[in-house]
């Protein structure tokens, strides 16, 4: 363990959380300073800076604009999908997120109400963002590859006042519709909202509805006045991210205003070593949680430059994509998931078109998502020639959990392992029964409570289901779901999920929402997902089912016609994120006693791994028998 700057500052996070948050909190601007800088009265709900008010859109944008930075860049979008690409300095993004919280208030929107957003990769999905935290509205972005099902869920939870959409969604090579998607999940939900506001983009525009408004032409309008910052209490919510469960309807992440800042505007200066005035890209979406904290909160409370990239590491046109980036908006630091450059080596092995770029202005790479394999963390070092660096860290927590700290002092890589728990965190490995396991020894991966600002004080409108998924396993600690070891320079080693959520290309997916679409086909009866290893996603999704007697699935023409249909009905439920392409017909699935299906020991043959055959296996004969087809490259349906 470095015993540097890293061991100091991690040691009073963890001995004086409230002096060392303090402190912190003094790179927000706030309306009310907190006098309580954590509430732990009420465990084990902790709230931070529990009487402080603020606002999160003037600490990204006004306060930079007030302090001289009105003329730099704030964001840069690039759009090789549409061949668009525009810059709006600090000004300039201010003067459009006040003028979109006006329509917003027009709409009737105050403080409190929930705003649904679905949209692409496109400056009005932030602009939208910006302008809920301006005038106290809690947004919920939903990813717009999202299927009708899976938007209603959402919609029918979070009870939007108000969605703002777009007409489309923009892939390498097609155009996908997100209004009828829309039309869809609305009909489907018994909440409906009272207008949807459509940005109508050229390449495939929406037939209006009844309750639907023309983004542009609201803007446009001189009756609508730009709206002012709202004063929010620190512990106000300032979004609702759905993440998905292991069962039923998702889970709505909430993150508060005045933790959230805090984290937002200490991380990128001390985790990532971008400061004012520096470009930071996150490859990501703006859907995803990666995107709400590295591409549009994090950099601009910390006044930096961001970018929005609508676009594919590969396809768009080439695999030089990201390489044309940081040369253009002279990127300082780019941060993605290892997926990505995994299809970059595939196109690209010898980094050939990564010759014709200057690419100077990057200091370092970070990683996240899934797990780094050694492999594409060797061959980024070597073309790029600057560090890569691993993070580790998760919707509910908002920002990295165990990363290395460089701008508090870079320390050692070492690969395979995202470093070390980051100050505010204090990381265990735990065996069953709670207690701390010996370097080196594998457990399940938790932190202990209170957590730091910026992670999930609880789940939206669902206190007991914050506590029963997250809290009741250890008591007194967070239990991330993750299984690994801590080693003996207290590094932590993560190793993989320790339920049934999928890790696709770092979207994580529910194997539930997936097996309910395949459920819910007529000759299905009964079926089972699992996650399986994938050298360019990371994992991808295999489904097993076992068809209704009568069902002749003998003739090969009537299995390949199922498989079929049952993919696709996979991606109209869930959407093309799910990936879905390997299913197999099997006579039976392996199950306990009390019924439930042994989905890690299938995950593990299928991986090649040794298998776990629990003692309360119903009947070993079923596993003996899928053994043959679990081993990969079985059942492929292109």
């Amino acid at each position: 363990m470095t015993t540097g700057a890293y061991a100091q500052i991690h040691s009073s996070s963890a001995s004086d959380p409230a002096a060392f948050w303090s402190k912190a909190a003094e790179v927000v601007d706030w309306i009310k300073k907190p006098t309580i800088v954590l509430d732990d009265s009420r465990p084990p709900f902790y709230r931070w800076f529990a009487d402080g008010t603020l606002n999160t859109c003037y600490n990204a944008l006004d306060r930079h604009v007030i302090n001289g930075r009105g003329d730099q860049v704030a964001v840069y979008y690039e759009s090789p999908v549409t061949g668009n690409s525009a810059q709006y300095s600090y000004a300039q993004l201010l003067e459009k997120v006040a003028k979109f919280a006006g329509v917003l208030t027009s709409l009737g929107v105050t403080k409190g109400d929930r705003v649904v957003i679905y949209m692409p990769m496109v400056p009005e999905a932030m602009i939208a963002m910006l302008a809920c935290a301006r005038i106290g509205a809690i947004h919920s972005v939903v990813f717009g590859g999202f299927a009708p099902a899976e938007l209603a869920a959402r919609i029918e939870d979070a009870t939007p006042k108000v969605i703002v959409a777009a007409s489309c969604g923009i892939e390498p090579n097609r155009v996908i519709p997100y209004k009828p998607f829309l039309d869809q999940a609305v009909e489907r939900s018994t909440h409906k909202p009272d207008h949807v506001v459509m940005l109508q983009r050229e390449q495939l525009p929406a037939e209006m509805g009844e309750r639907d408004l023309d983004f542009t032409e609201l803007m446009a309008s001189d009756a609508i006045e730009p709206a002012e910052c709202v004063e929010v209490a620190a512990t106000d919510p300032l979004y609702i991210l759905y993440t998905s469960g292991t069962t039923g309807k998702p889970k709505g992440i909430v993150r508060d205003n005045g933790g959230h800042a805090v984290a937002m505007a200490w991380s990128l200066p001390n985790l990532y070593g971008v400061g004012a005035g520096e470009t930071f890209w996150a490859a990501s979406d703006v859907g995803w949680v990666v995107g709400h904290s590295y591409i549009v909160y994090s950099p601009l409370l910390a006044g930096a430059t961001t970018v929005m990239f609508e676009g594919k590491p590969v396809g768009t046109p080439d695999a030089a994509a990201f390489w044309r980036v940081i040369e253009k908006c002279k990127v300082a630091s780019l941060f993605t998931a290892p997926t990505a450059f995994r299809a970059i080596k595939k196109e690209d092995p010898n980094a050939e078109l990564l010759k014709g770029h200057d690419i100077s202005s990057m200091r370092r790479l970070f990683l996240a998502g899934e797990r780094l394999d050694p492999d594409t963390y060797h061959w980024a070092r070597e073309i790029l020639g600057v560090p890569v660096i691993d993070n580790w860290w998760q919707t509910e927590t908002g920002w990295p959990i165990a990363t290395n700290p460089v701008g508090v002092e870079e320390l050692p890589v070492k690969p395979g392992s995202p470093s070390v728990p980051t100050p505010g965190y204090d990381v265990q490995v735990l065996d069953e029964k709670g207690e701390q396991v010996p370097a080196g020894t594998e457990g399940s991966i938790a932190i202990k409570l209170p957590m730091p600002p910026g992670t999930l004080p609880t789940l939206w409108q669902d206190d007991a289901r914050y506590v029963s998924s997250y809290l009741s396993a250890y008591e007194g600690y967070y239990l991330t779901g993750d299984g690994g070891y801590i080693d003996e320079d207290g590094y932590v080693y993560v190793m993989g999920r320790t339920d049934d959520v999928l890790n696709v290309a770092g979207h994580r997916l529910s194997t539930g929402a997936i097996e309910a679409a395949l459920a819910g086909h007529p000759q299905v009866a009964e079926c089972a997902v699992i996650g399986v290893a994938d050298q360019m996603k990371g994992q991808v999704p295999r489904a097993f089912v076992v068809v209704k007697s009568g069902v002749d699935v003998g003739d090969p023409a009537v299995a390949d016609k199922l498989k079929s249909e049952l993919v696709q009905r996979v991606r109209d439920e869930v959407g093309a994120v799910a990936a879905l392409k390997m299913v197999d017909v099997v006579m039976a699935l392996p199950k306990t006693r009390s019924g439930k299906i042994l989905r890690k020991t299938m995950r593990q043959i299928a991986d090649g791994q040794e298998a776990q055959v629990p003692s309360t296996i119903e009947d070993a004969s079923v596993l003996d028998r899928l053994r043959p087809v679990l081993r990969p490259g079985q059942g492929s349906v292109e």
